[in-house]
């Protein structure tokens, strides 16, 4: 047997650690180290064979087999699979393995829990073709976010002196109630404390059984043992401990933001290093390269210099409208050429109305629409709550009321007002839509953000030991740093014109900004109201009926 034999074939046979490295002739070593990058696909591998497939008949074999041979496809991926089964071999080896292994050697039960996620992910995948990926992720999660902001402002603002003042999270819990966060925890009370936690851990049950009612088949719901333990594993360890529990925190957030600003700058950074001047001159980038001007008359050579400058200064802006020009031409010509977004069986017949107090458009078959009915199935890309949610996050309306009114100015021309090239399936709309679906939505991107996380969550392919929460001046420094971060991605300019003169000024704005997550229980409203909405959206059956009624009726 030769390496090539090892590592040859697809993706699932470059794991080599389940052949003793004792058997290669010329071996030295009785034990074969995976890459030293944990979240390599070789480490990856190595760590899913060595969890999942030791017990699925590779002994013995002069070839290992694929991964996607042995173990069930969890979506039609195989990228997208080697990341889940590396988050699912660590859960199973750190979280059921250290327990399960101790009452019985035998593998079959673990084999049954992948066979439960893998049900669970493949009936997940189809049903996300059928969601409207644009409308949740631009139009109804930035609208629940704009929600918290609002909510988080009015109550943390004092209206009464200090001994009058009301409990903030009270305040926020009666403006975004959510049962499963009452009573309100209050430090002083800890029975408030216990029953909150109680009533928590009830509704991520609640809702773990009730995804697993409609997912899974019937002969793995009548199974109670496996239920008990694959519900435990999402409610406890996913939704408790990970959205629950850490993403709820203030300061691992503002550390989210820092990092992602970080990554941000850094591309553009990489970017621009790329770019070089039209004229392929080095400037000082104040204008041509300097001259010798020794020998000539101040006077003449300021003429000079001005004549030189406005020669250049009209070049670039005859260079830019032309460049403008051609944009817009290769842009129309490019949008006949986009997909609809407007389903086949459905037309619009008249302009997307912009009161509020119009009733939303209804999908309508377009034979029996009313004449100047609305029947396109999708809001408008400039519609979305994305861009009002911008707005409050920036404080727009407070900070700049005439740039606010300007920009609705523009945006309802857009939509309604000749051509309606903002109006659902116009040509901006379509170029919007092309480029959501481009750069942001697309499926290649998956694999690399599942890879990062699980490098964030479990770094070396282990859970992190347990961190110790920051104090109160360390989660202040992180809450700067983040501030500066997002800083550094505003031009200097426009920095000064927002929010003002002063760079300690400026970082003490956006840290103000930042408060908005300040508080982990009005954060748990933010998250569990996330995932509960996108569930819905993918189990629309969880918004009609309780979990007994879905269990009786798939068990019946």
């Amino acid at each position: 047997m030769t390496y090539g034999d090892v590592v040859g074939g697809r993706w699932g046979c470059r794991a080599v650690a389940v052949i003793s490295p004792s058997k290669w002739p010329g071996s030295r070593s009785n034990t074969r180290l995976p890459s030293a990058d944990p979240v390599s696909e070789r480490a990856t591998l190595f760590l899913i064979r060595r969890t999942l497939c030791s017990q699925l008949g590779e002994k013995g074999r002069s070839t290992p087999s694929p991964i996607d041979e042995i173990l069930p496809p969890l979506t039609s991926s195989n990228e997208v699979d080697l990341q889940l089964y590396a988050f699912i071999a660590i859960i199973i080896r750190e979280f059921v393995q250290t327990w399960y292994s101790k009452i019985t050697p035998d593998q079959v039960f673990v084999e049954e829990v992948v066979n439960v996620i893998a049900h669970c992910t493949r009936a997940l995948e189809q049903r996300l073709r059928n969601v409207d990926l644009e409308s949740l992720f631009f139009d109804e999660l930035p609208e629940l976010l704009e929600v918290h902001v609002q909510a988080y402002r009015t109550a943390h603002r004092p209206f009464n002196p200090r001994p009058f003042q009301s409990n903030p999270r009270e305040i926020y819990h009666s403006i975004c109630p959510f049962p499963a966060l009452s009573p309100v925890p209050h430090l002083e009370s800890e029975s408030s404390i216990q029953q909150q936690k109680e009533n928590e851990a009830v509704y991520r049950q609640l809702l773990v059984q009730g995804v697993l009612a409609v997912l899974l088949p019937t002969e793995d719901l009548e199974n109670d043992c496996l239920m008990a333990i694959v519900g435990q594993i999402f409610s406890e360890m996913i939704l408790g401990g990970a959205i629950g529990g850490k993403a709820s925190e203030p300061w691992l957030l503002w550390e989210g933001i820092t990092k992602l600003a970080e990554a941000i700058q850094g591309r553009l950074r990489n970017k621009s290093n790329t770019q070089v001047g039209f004229d392929g001159s080095l400037t000082d980038g104040k204008g041509p390269a300097a001259f010798d001007i020794s020998g000539r008359s101040s006077k003449s050579w300021r003429i000079g210099q001005a004549i030189q400058n406005t020669f250049w200064l009209v070049l670039q802006y005859i260079f830019l409208a032309l460049s403008v020009a051609r944009l817009v031409v290769i842009t129309v010509a490019s949008s006949t050429h986009l997909p609809s977004r407007i389903a086949p069986t459905m037309k619009v017949t008249g302009s997307v109305p912009l009161e509020d107090e119009v009733e939303p458009p209804r999908l309508t078959n377009s034979n029996t629409a009313p004449k100047g009915r609305v029947t396109a199935t999708k809001q408008p890309i400039l519609k979305m709550k994305m861009w009002s949610c911008a707005a409050v996050l920036l404080d727009l309306s407070v900070r700049m009321p005439w740039l606010s009114a300007a920009i609705s100015m523009v945006q309802w021309a857009a939509v309604a007002g000749p051509g309606e090239v903002g109006n659902t399936d116009g040509i901006l709309d379509k170029l919007l839509s092309d480029a959501i679906q481009r750069h942001i939505l697309d499926p290649s991107l998956l694999p690399l953000l599942l890879r990062t996380a699980r490098a964030a969550l479990f770094p070396n392919n282990a859970p992190a030991p347990p961190r110790q929460i920051p104090s109160a001046p360390e989660q202040l420094l992180i809450r700067r740093r983040g501030a500066e971060a997002i800083l550094s991605l505003v031009p200097p300019k426009i920095q000064e014109v927002y929010f003002g003169p002063g760079e300690e000024r400026r970082v003490n704005e956006v840290e103000e900004l930042l408060n908005i997550l300040d508080d982990s229980y009005c954060n748990k409203h933010l998250m569990y109201g996330a995932v509960e909405l996108i569930l819905t959206r993918l189990m629309p059956e969880l918004a009609e009926k309780g979990v007994e009624e879905l269990l009786e009726e798939r068990l019946s």
